[in-house]
Parts: structure tokens; sequence; C-alpha cells
């Protein structure tokens, strides 16, 4: 996809910054992993929050986000601060994941003052870190150099910026995985947040990059094994991820480090359980490949003995598809029209796109698709996939994508276009190979010509807007496919399928 480049996201108002620039990390990632507008990057987050699933825990002591670029994990991470947004914290913790520096062992606290985002300064409690220093002087350093090319910390300071808008952070790195640093460590800290209104958010993404039905296994079983809070088994689990016989799995949770470290200061913190609140993963995104995915997860361990009683749709780890027969009613279609508009919207005002979930089955079922963009009646853009492969909500948001901006016929979509843009979806049955021409019937019938390599497809509806008839149909199509008109004629293969078609106009 070409669209752009983007790596694998409570309205509130940022206080304005007293922290001295001396010492103040610089963004390294705003316009790669988040927008560095800083009106885009708040409303980004807020549309996240208001899209969040239900509050599920109560007193939540640590939790585990993922840190790709927004586009990709940005819902899943909002989930989680969701859990934690009626609190109120004076000290957020971030346990980041060492990507940058090999064979690091130690627990990498960041010397400055704060860390800088495009909604400002984000103070750094210098008193918590003195602290981590003396209860932990075996593992704890002052070193910024892990911190210069991390993300894991980074991205997710706005978030902090705007759930918890008075807090301080404590930024630091956790050097590796190594079991007995990781326990120590998350013992001091928890002695040193004792007493204090204090959260602490361990940085981690899970599998990396298996197709997305294998991440849903991988993935399934890591996340179960947070909720048994035992570091040593949840270690077990992820590198045995490895070993596994599932294709193109490089480790189960690139923050192992960070999540074993906040396991740790959790249980001696008084978290009795943990719950996993949401999944997904790249390729649940509408810019998303499913041929190579990185999996998201938000868990939150919390002391709170009773569970909250809450609506958990949106809340599966993997989409069961619906059977090809489930019909379309108005509130469906409504519904699917909607997703395509917020799809583009958000895109345009936040630099990332939602999350395809909490659908009901109708529009979860696999259907090949096709998006139509229109203004004034004429043709703006059209992309589609024949064979549905994915739930059909997922595959509408990537099709309105590529419609806008990978159509080779026309320019990109522009925001200023958005208004005057007319979606059209025509939701596909599956395809049936014809005889030859005498079976197809013009405005019923969609045809998909392929004959020497060349191929070709009109929708039903082509047909009939240019008023053809059925010849005139099939030399156009040959001319489509890059043949001679007529070539249809003789060795030609025809498979026809019908569409449910509905636009924005008969909405309104």
């Amino acid at each position: 996809m070409t669209i752009l480049v983007i790596s694998l996201g409570f309205a509130v108002a940022c206080p304005a910054s007293r922290v001295s620039d001396a010492d103040v990390r610089e963004p390294e990632f705003a316009g790669k992993f988040y927008p560095d507008s800083a009106s885009k990057l708040k409303l980004a987050i807020e549309k996240f929050l208001q899209d969040a699933l239900p509050v599920k825990v109560e007193k939540p002591v640590a939790m585990v986000v993922p840190h790709a670029g927004y586009i990709y994990s940005g819902q899943i991470c909002a989930d989680g601060f969701k859990q934690a947004a009626i609190q109120k914290y004076d000290v957020v913790v971030i346990l980041g994941t060492n990507h940058t520096t090999p064979h690091y062992q130690k627990i990498a606290l960041y010397p400055g003052s704060g860390f800088r985002t495009p909604l400002g300064v984000a103070p750094i409690d210098r008193d918590v870190v003195s602290a981590l220093l003396k209860a932990d002087p075996d593992d704890a350093v002052l070193d910024k150099s892990p911190h210069g090319s991390e993300h894991s910390v980074e991205v997710l300071v706005p978030f902090i910026q705007v759930v918890f808008p008075n807090a301080k952070i404590v930024p630091l790195v956790v050097g590796s995985p190594d079991l007995e640093i990781c326990t120590r460590f998350g013992q001091a800290l928890a002695k040193v947040l004792q007493n204090k209104r204090a959260l602490i958010v361990a940085s981690s993404d899970l599998s990396h990059y298996p197709a997305a039905d294998d991440a849903y296994i991988v993935d399934r079983e890591t996340l179960a094994s947070m909720t048994r809070m035992d570091p040593a088994r949840f270690q077990t689990t992820v590198r045995a991820q490895r070993v596994k016989s599932i294709p193109n799995v490089q480790t189960g949770a690139c923050g192992e480090a960070p999540i074993l470290a906040a396991m740790a200061a959790a249980g001696s913190l008084g978290a009795t359980r943990a719950e996993v609140i949401s999944y997904a993963n790249s390729g649940d995104v509408s810019i998303g490949e499913r041929s190579r995915v990185v999996g998201y997860g938000a868990v939150v361990f919390t002391a709170a003995t009773e569970e909250k009683t809450v609506n958990r749709a949106g809340q599966s780890l993997a989409v069961v598809p619906a059977a090809a027969s489930t019909s379309l009613n108005a509130a469906d279609k409504k519904a699917l029209l909607a997703f395509a508009r917020e799809t583009l919207s958000r895109f345009f005002l936040t630099d990332t796109v939602p999350l395809a979930r909490g659908f009901n089955t109708a529009l979860q079922q696999t259907r090949g698709v096709f998006v139509t963009l229109k203004q004034k009646g004429e043709l703006r853009g059209c992309i589609g996939r024949m064979i549905g492969d994915e739930p059909l909500v997922n595959l509408t948001g990537a099709m309105t994508i590529q419609s806008a901006f990978n159509d080779s016929r026309f320019p990109p979509l522009t925001a200023s276009e958005l208004n005057a843009t007319e979606i059209e979806i025509s939701v596909l049955t599956p395809m049936k190979e014809v005889a030859g021409a005498a079976d197809i019937v013009v405005g019923r019938d969609g045809v998909l010509l392929s004959k020497g390599g060349y191929s070709a497809v009109f929708l039903p509806q082509v047909a009939t807007e240019q008023g053809w008839n059925r010849e005139e149909m099939l030399d156009h199509l040959c001319r489509k496919a890059g043949l001679e008109a007529g070539s249809w004629k003789e060795g030609a293969r025809l498979l026809t399928f019908q569409a449910v078609v509905f636009s924005e106009s008969e909405f309104k």
C-alpha cells in the first residue's frame, strides 16, 4: 500500500509546561509513529478513547499496552488507558522495551527533566527517579543512551498527557529480560511507589510477524499467560513461541522485560489478578496486510477482588466469519457506509483510522466488496476485492482507503473533497463460472473475464449506468483487460456474480 509510511491508537487541556528545556528529550518519532501536529495528535487520542471499550476493572495498579504506530495499535492502547482514566495519578512509570542497545543489562532511567511531544513537555518525577537509584543500585542507572532512538517510551507519553494531564512521568528502559533483574527491580519499584498515587505502564507489542490467523493463536497463549501473574511461566510461554512450527514468529512479546518487571511490581503492590481488556493485530486495521502482522494487547493488573459486569462486545481475540448467505438489512448498510466515511474522515483529521469491531454477525461475514467514490455522479475512485478473505467490515475499510488513494486513474482524494464525495458499496456474492455469454443477464450480473493471462471485471451496475447491451459490455470488458473487442467470443473464461449495491444518498 502506498498511501503513507507509518511504522508498525478525554477531552482535557494539557497544562502549560513549567519544565526547563535543559535535558528535555526531544521527540524522535512524531510524524512517524504518531501525528506531529498537536491538534491532530490530541484529536487522535480523544477519538481512540471515545471508541475504547467500557471500564472492566477497578483499582488498576499496572497495565500492558502496545507501542506501535497509532494507526495500527492506538485503539488497543486507548482501551488500556481507559481502564485507569477515572483514577487520579501523580506519577506514571513507563517501562520501555529495549529495541536499540543489544546486550544491555541495566534499567536505564532518563536523567533529564522531561519528554517533549507535540502536546508539550511531560515533566519527569525526579524524586521517584532518585528513590529508584537508591532502592536498586545494582540495576538502576541514569543513562540517556538507550532512550535516544527508542520509541517504546515516547509513543505512550502523549496518552499520559491527555488522560493524566497533571501526572509526572518516570521513563525508563528495561534492558534485558533477565528474570532475576526484572523481579528485583519490580520489587524495588513497588517499594518506592508504595503509598503513592502511581500507575505502572509496561510497553510491549505481541507476536512478530506471523499471518493474522496464526497471530490469534500465538497471542491468545501469550495473553493468557500474563493473566496468571507468574513471571517465570510467562517467560517460558514467550520463549516457547519462537521454536513452535508456526511460520514467521520471531517473538511472542517484544516487551518481555517490561512485562516481567511490571508483574513483579504489581504483585508486590497488591494486585491480585490480571484482565485482558482487548486485542487486535495490524491485519485488523484498514491499511494492514494480513499475511505479516504484529499483535497488540491491553492487559490490566488490578487490586480489585471483584470483576465489574460490563458489555464485552468486541473483546474476542479472533473473528469467526459468518456464512456468506447472511443478508444485509438497512441498519447493516448504514453501519457499513458510516464506517467507510469515518475511516476517511479519521484519516484526514488524525492520520489514523478506526478499528473495525463491535459489528454484528452480518457485517462479520466473508464477502467480496467494492467501494466506489463519486462526485456529482462521476466516478472518483473504485477498488475492491472479488474474494472475501476477511470480515466484510474490515475489508470495506481497506477498500475505502484503496479507492481514495490508490486508484491509478485518479489523483489521491484530498480532505477538501471529502464532503462532496458520495460513498457507494457493492457487497458481492460468490462467483460462478458460466458456459457462455448467453448466460449473462445485464443489470443483474457482474462479470469477470479472463483469457490468456489477461483479466478484468465489471460490477453489475456498470453496464446499466453506461447504457450497454450484453455484447457492448463484454467488448468494453475485453478492452479493459487489454484484449481486442470480441475476444470474449472464443476461449475466454466468464464468471458471474451479483452484488448488493447501496450508497449514502439512499439514506439521506
